[in-house]
């Protein structure tokens, strides 16, 4: 690399966006930090980070399926309510139609415990999971998605305009991540590459 005169990309500290000081109903940690999924539509882990514009906060809710680490869902909105993570979700279940069953984790924000984010969850029977409080290893998948998501895209480029951010999370997501970017878990395939070769759309 010092021959070559080139650098890593720094990771920024983590900043907590959760807000879990709520009296909304807790579900129990279903996922129990089993990131491995034997197909796909059997466990989605979701979470909400935020991104700095000169223009204010956008806030991106993601949810991710464990079987292939693909991002199937995918929500951004300068307002952090409980739309933002409905509408990501709403989207999963829209392309990815799964059956009832499904684990859904996510952290204890009230976003995810509100009564209409229960309704979507209720209506597709879907099972409910959340992270023990103040554990972000119970959903280290996600996180791990936000830090490289940042460090890749957010952190390299010069972006200042919320438009201009909106643009650049979708190419990523959806050009780059999805269909190119080799993961580990996949054995070097990207989540679409592994998903085909697994036979499963």
């Amino acid at each position: 690399m010092r021959k070559l005169n080139i650098g890593c990309k720094k990771k920024v500290k983590y900043k907590n966006t959760t807000d879990s000081n709520h009296h909304l109903p807790i579900a129990s940690n279903h996922l129990d930090r089993n990131f491995v999924a034997t197909k796909p539509n059997q466990k989605y882990v979701g979470d909400i980070t935020y991104i700095w514009t000169n223009e204010g906060w956008l806030y991106l809710a993601i949810v991710i399926d464990l079987f292939s680490r693909k991002v199937v869902g995918w929500s951004l909105d300068n307002k952090m309510t409980a739309s933002l993570v409905n509408n990501a979700l709403l989207m999963a279940i829209h392309i990815r139609k799964p059956d009832e069953g499904l684990i859904w984790h996510t952290d204890r924000g009230s976003q995810y415990a509100s009564d209409s984010h229960l309704e979507i969850i209720n209506t597709n029977g879907i099972t409910q999971s959340m992270s023990r409080k103040g554990n972000c290893w119970d959903n280290a998948v996600a996180e791990s998605f936000f830090g490289t998501l940042k460090t890749e895209l957010i952190y390299s480029k010069k972006i200042t305009t919320m438009e201009e951010i909106r643009m650049a999370t979708f190419e990523y997501i959806e050009v780059f991540y999805n269909r190119k970017r080799l993961h580990s878990a996949n054995d070097y395939y990207s989540p679409e590459q592994y998903e085909t070769r697994m036979n499963v759309h």
